[in-house]
C-alpha cells in the first residue's frame, strides 16, 4: 500500500465518512441564534453553504459578520458541534469501502478541515485508523479553504502517491477547489453540505452514494 504512481484516494471527513448533518446543522443554528438569526433546514443549508464560511453568513445577514460576531460565532458552533457529534456515526458502508480500497493494494489518507487534536481521536474512535496512511486535520484558523492545506498534506506523504493518480472525495465545492490546486482529481458526494445542484456545477463527477464515488475514483485513477 502507498506505492509510487498507485491510486490513491484523499477522503474528506464530515459530510463524508462521518455523517454529522444532524450536528452541523443543530451547531449552525445554536451560532445563529447568537445574532437573532432564524433557524435553517437542511435543504436551505445546503443550498447556500459555500467557503470561505464567513461568506456562508453574508448569504444570511446581508453583509459580512464583523470579527466579534465571527469569533462569537464560530466559538459557539464548536462547543454546540462537539456535544452533538457523539449522536452521529460513519456514512453507510463507509467501513467496508476503506477496507475493500485497501485491501486491493491502493493507498488511501484523510484530510479534514475539522480541528487536527480533535479529529484524530475521532477517526481512531470508530476503529479506522490503519485503513489511512496519513491523517490531517486543520491547524490554524477555521473558516478558509482546503486548498493549502491539501498541498502541505501530499507533501507529507513524501512521494508515496502522485497527484495524477489521486482522487479527492467529498461533500463540498471547496473539495474539488483543493483537488484542482495540487492537480489532483475530485468526485463530490450529495449526503453532505451541498446540494446536488450546486455540486454539478463544479464540473467534477456527483455520486449519491460513497460506494459510487469510490467505483468513480478507481476509474479516473486508472
Amino acid at each position: 500500500m502507498g506505492m509510487h504512481g498507485s491510486a490513491h484516494i484523499v477522503w474528506d471527513w464530515n459530510g463524508t465518512l462521518f455523517h454529522d448533518n444532524a450536528a452541523i446543522i443543530g451547531a449552525t443554528n445554536a451560532a445563529f441564534a447568537e445574532l437573532g438569526l432564524a433557524p435553517i433546514m437542511l435543504e436551505q443549508y445546503r443550498a447556500l453553504y459555500c467557503v470561505p464560511v464567513p461568506k456562508f453568513y453574508e448569504r444570511l445577514l446581508g453583509r459580512l459578520p464583523t470579527d466579534a460576531e465571527w469569533e462569537l460565532m464560530d466559538v459557539v458552533f464548536h462547543r454546540y458541534y462537539a456535544e452533538q457529534r457523539a449522536l452521529c456515526g460513519l456514512t453507510e458502508g463507509a467501513v467496508e469501502l476503506l477496507a475493500g480500497w485497501r485491501s486491493a493494494g491502493h493507498s488511501q489518507s484523510l484530510l479534514s478541515m475539522y480541528g487536527h487534536e480533535e479529529l484524530v481521536p475521532l477517526v481512531r474512535g470508530f476503529g479506522i485508523e490503519a485503513h489511512f496512511i496519513r491523517v490531517d486535520g486543520r491547524t490554524g484558523p477555521s473558516g478558509g479553504s482546503k486548498a493549502e492545506h491539501m498541498v502541505r498534506h501530499l507533501e507529507a506523504l513524501s512521494g508515496a502517491v502522485e497527484a495524477a493518480r489521486t482522487v479527492v472525495i467529498g461533500d463540498a465545492a471547496d473539495d474539488a477547489v483543493a483537488a484542482r490546486h495540487v492537480g489532483a482529481r475530485a468526485v463530490l458526494y450529495t449526503g453532505g453540505s451541498h446540494s446536488r445542484a450546486s455540486l454539478e456545477e463544479v464540473g467534477v463527477p456527483v455520486v449519491d452514494t460513497l460506494a459510487e464515488a469510490v467505483a468513480e475514483a478507481q476509474r479516473l485513477a486508472a
